[in-house]
């Protein structure tokens, strides 16, 4: 009888939907394993290190508890399909998908920028370690979240994605930011336009940051930047946080220097909805731009690419509780 109520309490199989896409990330245990081919040798490199390696068991099976969870509620009579988070820039979402991500709030900033205007169901595998800002959603409430997907009753927010377009065609999309530099550790050289303002910087790159990264990186640089500013008897600065719908973006050039050749005015400022931020590379060769983090997706700018930054006309849909 047990069985027979929990079947009938999953959702019917909904028209529009024909499969379900579940995104992956693989645990710190499991790149371990993956590094060093066998669990006690992940082991005894870890407690060599000194390091606690009963957590990287605990998250581990944490994980792979909600893991099973998730694979167990989703099987409702439509398609299933696991993909790991390294495969997600290369994989092809349908139209037909509702997508689920199970991982960090990262793994939402990686996948949404891919799925188009498909519905994101984020579920957060472990409460006890992840704040989850980005993930409404615990693994015992998968049905209930499907169920309102299908039935068209469920909230979604429109989140704001930047955009990157390159004077070739070439476009990348940011769930939380773009970076915009160097490949290595030297200094970017590029020229920049923004807000009537035109010169040449000289920087460790410049990061855009839409308003669900204001709270990530993005804040990062406002704690530096009030440290220095405390080190040397100003006041502290305070972060900048905007809404996940609000249609402007923030900027800021990393660590700019001032020499006859670069300048330091157009360091920090906020792109309005109908404005772009556009930069011209002068780097010959190792100038890239990247998003959310994902470095192995990214263009090349090198010299004469010229980038043009500003809200994307697409929004991730990511769904609430």
């Amino acid at each position: 009888m047990r069985a027979i109520a929990e079947r009938s309490n999953k959702p019917a199989k909904p028209a529009g939907f024909e499969k379900i896409v579940l995104v992956t990330r693989k645990t710190r245990l499991a790149e371990l394993i993956e590094r060093f081919n066998t669990l006690p040798q992940a082991k005894f490199y870890i407690e060599h290190a000194g390091g606690d390696f009963a957590e990287y068991q605990s998250e581990d099976e944490a994980y792979l508890r909600s893991l099973d969870a998730v694979r167990r509620s989703i099987e409702i009579g439509l398609k299933v399909q696991v993909v790991d988070r390294a495969l997600v820039p290369t994989f092809t979402f349908l139209p037909t998908d509702l997508v689920i991500t199970l991982g960090q709030d990262g793994l939402v900033a990686n996948t949404a920028k891919y799925v188009g205007h498909q519905p994101i169901i984020a579920v957060n595998p472990d409460p006890e370690r992840f704040d989850g800002i980005l993930l409404p959603f615990f693994p015992n409430q998968i049905n209930h979240a499907i169920e309102q997907v299908f039935e068209q009753r469920c909230k979604i927010r429109a989140v704001t994605l930047a955009e990157a377009k390159l004077n070739d065609g070439q476009r990348l999309l940011a769930f939380n930011d773009l970076f915009l530099g160097a490949q290595s550790h030297i200094s970017a050289r590029y020229r920049i336009s923004w807000n009537k303002l035109t010169e040449q910087q000289s920087s460790s790159g410049v990061l855009v940051s839409t308003g669900a990264g204001s709270s990530g990186w993005m804040s990062s640089v406002f704690n530096m930047a009030s440290g220095v500013a405390a080190l040397t008897g100003g006041h502290a600065v305070k972060s900048l946080r905007l809404d996940w719908e609000d249609r402007r973006l923030l900027f800021v050039a990393r660590e700019p220097f001032i020499s006859r050749h670069s300048q330091a005015h157009a360091i920090a400022g906020v792109v309005e909805p109908r404005e772009t931020l556009q930069l011209e590379s002068l780097m010959p060769s190792g100038g890239v731009i990247f998003s959310d983090g994902v470095e192995v997706d990214y263009l090349q700018f090198n010299s004469g690419a010229i980038v043009s930054v500003q809200a994307a006309s697409e929004t991730a849909q990511l769904v609430v509780a």
